[in-house]
């Protein structure tokens, strides 16, 4: 039987689900909220309700399948059902323990549905799905974006944990240790391994490496390697700062959170590298001088991040998209005030959401002629090495959808657009 432990663990993941469906939280903020848990069945319970939230619409099914009325999506049933169901096709739990942790979640409650139900289930076979369903409106989004494919691939993504990519401040540091670790090298200064513990890979302490997904990399590598000044906007929690203070620029990092800027002054500090951190609000802030490069890595949806943090696809309403590309419109409007002739600023959001992306963009290039088409040619080569699977489409922006490099473990959602301002 269970121990206590594992019930207060699976107690935990209900707690966290509630938080993401019900309250709109981040998985990772609704865990922080929970307290007292040793850190095994903390992580346990991150397992769980991340599983839950990789396979919900399916889940789902299942339960509508063995009621006779169908749950309401809140109710305390369903969720219970979701969780145990979760364990059973994600984590593998056996039968019995998945019964003997889900009935204590509803003492006092509906015990004998939750029972019957679960039971009725277990005694069919639970299939597993290399594929499971999406919500029903993000697949009809991006399939009306992208095509059949590209959501049949974000659904075979969902499914799996991805791999861990590290960025390296030196090139032949990063392919020394992909050959010594069992990594690959998909670009320079970088490596990907399985998907493993962070804080105990070598290298971690000495500051010789940060994590980042490979996708996240790719604006920062668009700063020409002659930007002497750079400002990155928005840049807690700082992976593409240091990108940009390892390749030698003088960077200006600016960012609204002082908790994310502590983290990404952590960051630099074990890294060694150096930039100037300003917290505030990129709408409201004027810098005292004009900057050769811009990075704005806007805040978005993050729709594109779904195989990391599947709860956005529960949290990025219509709404909500288009409350972000109102701001992305502020804010590369304002950024561009700030960019010398012939500087280049680079727009990029972890979005698979056009809305965020190609419309900010085309708008942008409709209202300002002083700017060049994305990613216009200025006969500076990229810095940090633009890999050939990113180089920009017909349109001249690059954007990254799921099923590119599959097969070596896929990347996150992005749209990364080049502007020149004219000389």
């Amino acid at each position: 039987m269970p121990s206590v432990e594992g019930l207060g663990a699976r107690r935990a993941a209900l707690q966290m689900l509630d938080g993401v469906l019900r309250r709109g939280q981040t998985l990772d903020s609704a865990a922080a909220r929970v307290r007292g848990l040793a850190p095994a069945d903390h992580a346990l319970a991150i397992a769980i309700a991340g599983e839950a939230l990789r396979r919900l619409p399916d889940l789902d099914a299942l339960i509508d399948g063995a009621t006779r009325q169908r749950l309401p999506d809140d109710s305390k049933a369903r969720m219970v059902l979701r969780i145990a169901l979760a364990q059973k096709i994600g984590l593998g739990t056996p039968d019995h323990a998945l019964v003997a942790t889900a009935l204590p979640l509803v003492d006092g409650g509906p015990r004998r549905l939750v029972h019957g139900v679960l039971g009725t289930l277990l005694r069919r076979g639970v299939t597993v799905s290399d594929a499971p369903h999406l919500p029903a409106d993000v697949e009809q989004r991006w399939r009306a974006a992208w095509g059949e494919e590209v959501v049949e691939a974000a659904r075979r993504q969902i499914a799996s944990r991805p791999p861990l990519d590290l960025t390296f401040a030196d090139d032949s540091e990063a392919q020394a240790y992909a050959s010594e670790h069992g990594g690959v090298s998909l670009a320079p200064k970088h490596v990907r391994l399985e998907s493993t513990s962070v804080a105990g890979l070598p290298g971690y302490a000495e500051g010789k490496w940060w994590v980042q997904d490979l996708a996240a990399s790719l604006p920062a590598r668009a700063i020409a390697g002659s930007a002497r000044d750079v400002l990155d906007l928005c840049a807690a929690p700082g992976g593409k700062t240091m990108q940009l203070a390892a390749a030698g620029h003088r960077v200006t990092a600016v960012d609204a959170s002082e908790s994310r800027l502590r983290r990404l002054r952590e960051n630099l500090g074990r890294t060694q590298l150096d930039a100037e951190l300003v917290q505030a609000d990129a709408l409201q802030w004027k810098p005292e001088r004009m900057f050769d490069a811009i990075l704005l890595d806007a805040p978005c949806s993050a729709t594109g991040t779904f195989r990391r943090h599947p709860e956005v696809l529960y949290r990025a309403r219509p709404d909500i998209i288009a409350a972000n590309s109102e701001l992305q419109t502020q804010l590369v409007g304002r950024a561009a005030e700030w960019l010398r002739p012939g500087g280049t600023l680079v727009y990029s959001v972890c979005s698979l959401e056009p809305q965020e992306g190609e419309e900010v963009i085309a708008a942008f290039l409709a209202a300002h002629d002083d700017f060049l088409p994305p990613f216009a040619a200025t006969g500076e080569a990229l810095a940090g090495g633009f890999p050939h699977f990113a180089r920009p489409a017909e349109r001249g922006w690059v954007r990254i959808l799921p099923g590119l490099l599959e097969a070596e473990g896929g990347l996150d959602g992005f749209f990364i657009a080049r502007l020149v301002r004219r000389g």
